[in-house]
């Protein structure tokens, strides 16, 4: 009597606690959420009823039709399910027939619990098969039909909440379909077996409540803290600890002949002490948390919000701020850190730093080849350095490494963070303690750092790459720029050469001297353009116009014959309107460089036509 009332009270306990969690969400406009409402309330109810029921010799009217009702309500809830699975608009008519079919077998059952209970018009069985044992059988049967039918139809990507209903439910409805089979069976309820159907019910409720957290339409947004699953989470496995232990101290007992009570006494405290053991191991206790926060919580990060955040900052338009620096910050800011530094490889093999945001500048390198550089690009793992002063064990169990001199001397540095992009590290993240968060950083913080630290290195890469580029493209636009200069610089030598060689034997001839004066003026405005073209690093004025080519081309050809270059050049213009829209000095110093180049390679008797 004692074991069902204790049974039955516990299951009715726990589904009460499942039904109020459903209750405080007034977003009851799902029909999938008013199905599941009423079949907890129906199974409390049930459970209610088993506890008046418990250490009476016949089953009660309310407590069989009860049971029935129980069962029908699970099975329209499956359906519900399933045919919202299979079909968006309407039922299909296999999941309308079953319907139907469920509640002829329901109203069967209930007539005849009332004629066994009121009229007593039909005998009861007697050497035969009990029909209403056989139609709770058939109802457990139905509902575990369903169960796998919902599983199998269901969205992979919803899978991960449904399969912890079905274990849930479908645990309940396996012990009954065993409690009822071996009741077909042997013409009699097994009261043993009836006794503890409660605390199956009890333990599948966690299992279904977890379920339903995890489903979008059944969750009722209730918040419960983690303190409190974790230690109710505790105290159940600690429950079914003693209940196993419990179990084999019976057997050792029992089967242990003379020596039994001895070694029992043993076995119980032996395991006594192994529970306490485990409840005070900060290991076990630190693995269930994660556990629980993983499998039993919603994150506490909004991440769409914080991956929204995290890429602006880094993608700013801002310039005065630069990318290795908005790095940092875009890091820090996830666990509001007040400030940090960044370490990148460079070409020496060295991890020197090149930027920080709101930290003291260390100026210290790490060699790529020590052991603290190796575990992070091995590992990929966020280094909390307050765990590794008190627990350097969690660390080194993956490999043997020790923190760098001048990171120990480090004022307030906290996480150290790798920057791995596709197997390699580039560099590496160190920010300082942030107040508010030491105490609850946790392996949700961890993950997310770790995601931030790849986007950020894909960043940096791209923008190390596009500087080697640019810089490669200055080399490019140097060395083009260098070709004009030595071709300019060598016209303004061949004549201001020939102006000294000319010098003592016409400078009394005024020609000679209006000559000298347009020659040097003309260098000097191809030094200016010269100096103007290093200063931008660019090739002259960009500025286009329409240039005439035969007067272009006739004016270098006779700067070119003034300089006194050999051999000789004839210009012969078939047409005096050609046209070209360009730079007029970028022209010019090209058509003069062709010019040059004609006549570098033709003998000093030769003759060059254009």
């Amino acid at each position: 009597m004692y074991i069902g009332l204790l049974s039955y009270s516990v299951a009715a306990v726990f589904f009460l606690v499942l039904l109020g969690i459903l209750l405080t969400d007034r977003r009851q406009d799902k029909p999938s959420r008013k199905y599941l409402l009423l079949a907890t309330s129906v199974t409390f109810l049930w459970a209610a009823s088993a506890v008046f029921q418990s250490g009476q010799s016949e089953f009660l009217l309310a407590y069989q039709i009860l049971e029935i009702l129980r069962n029908l309500f699970w099975q329209l809830f499956l359906l519900l399910v399933l045919g919202r699975a299979v079909a968006t608009n309407e039922l299909p008519p296999v999941i309308r027939y079953t319907k139907i079919v469920l509640y002829f077998i329901s109203f069967l059952m209930i007539l005849l619990v009332l004629d066994r209970h009121l009229t007593q018009i039909l005998p009861l069985p007697s050497g035969t098969v009990d029909p209403l044992i056989v139609g709770y059988l058939a109802q457990a049967v139905a509902v575990l039909v369903l169960l796998e039918q919902m599983l199998r139809n269901t969205l992979q990507e919803m899978k991960w909440a449904v399969k912890f209903f079905c274990l849930g439910l479908g645990g309940i409805y396996v012990y009954d379909f065993y409690l009822y089979s071996e009741a077909m069976l042997f013409q009699y309820i097994d009261i043993m077996l009836w006794q503890s159907r409660g605390l199956i019910n009890a333990l599948m409720v966690p299992v279904i409540g977890i379920a339903i957290s995890r489903h979008p339409e059944w969750s009722s947004g209730m918040f419960v803290s983690r303190r409190v699953v974790f230690h109710t989470t505790t105290l159940l496995a600690g429950g079914i600890y003693l209940l196993i232990i419990g179990f084999g101290g019976y057997y050792v007992r029992n089967y242990g002949g003379g020596w039994g009570v001895v070694v029992q006494t043993l076995f119980m405290f032996g395991a006594i002490i192994i529970l306490a053991l485990l409840l005070f191991s900060e290991t076990l206790r630190a693995k269930l948390r994660v556990l629980i926060n993983k499998h039993f919580f919603h994150y506490k990060y909004d991440y769409r919000d914080e991956w929204l955040r995290f890429i602006y900052v880094l993608s700013s338009p801002d310039e005065t701020i630069p990318l290795p620096t908005r790095s940092i910050q875009a890091i820090a800011q996830i666990i509001e850190s007040p400030g940090g530094m960044l370490w990148m490889k460079r070409d020496n093999n060295k991890y020197l730093p090149v930027a920080r945001w709101k930290m003291p500048a260390v100026y210290d390198s790490e060699d790529a080849d020590t052991d603290f550089i190796k575990f992070m690009e091995e590992q990929g793992w966020v280094i909390n350095l307050d765990e590794f002063e008190w627990n350097p064990g969690v660390y080194r169990r993956r490999g043997f490494f020790s923190l760098p001199e001048w990171l120990r001397g480090m004022q307030n540095a906290w996480l150290v963070m790798p920057l791995v992009l596709q197997g390699k590290m580039l560099g590496f993240v160190i920010l300082a303690h942030a107040r508010n968060r030491r105490q609850n950083f946790n392996w949700e913080d961890m993950d997310l750092l770790k995601i931030a630290c790849r986007q950020a290195a894909s960043y940096l890469a791209q923008h190390e790459a596009a500087q080697t580029l640019s810089e490669a493209r200055r080399f490019d636009d140097f060395n083009r720029l260098s070709t004009y200069m030595v071709h300019d610089l060598k016209n303004m030598i061949a004549q201001l050469s020939l102006i000294v060689s000319n010098a003592a034997k016409h400078k009394n001839n005024p020609l000679f001297v209006d000559d000298v004066i347009s020659t040097v003026e003309n260098s000097v405005d191809k030094m200016n353009r010269l100096l103007s073209n290093l200063k931008d690093g660019v090739r002259g004025n960009e500025d286009k116009e329409d240039v005439e080519i035969c007067s272009l081309v006739r004016r270098e050809v006779e700067n070119r014959k003034r300089a006194g270059n050999t051999p000789n050049i004839e210009l012969k213009c078939m047409d005096e309107n050609i046209f070209s829209n360009a730079n007029h000095d970028r022209l010019a110093s090209v058509i003069s460089h062709i010019i040059q180049n004609a006549q570098d390679a033709t003998p000093v008797s030769g003759n060059i036509f254009i």
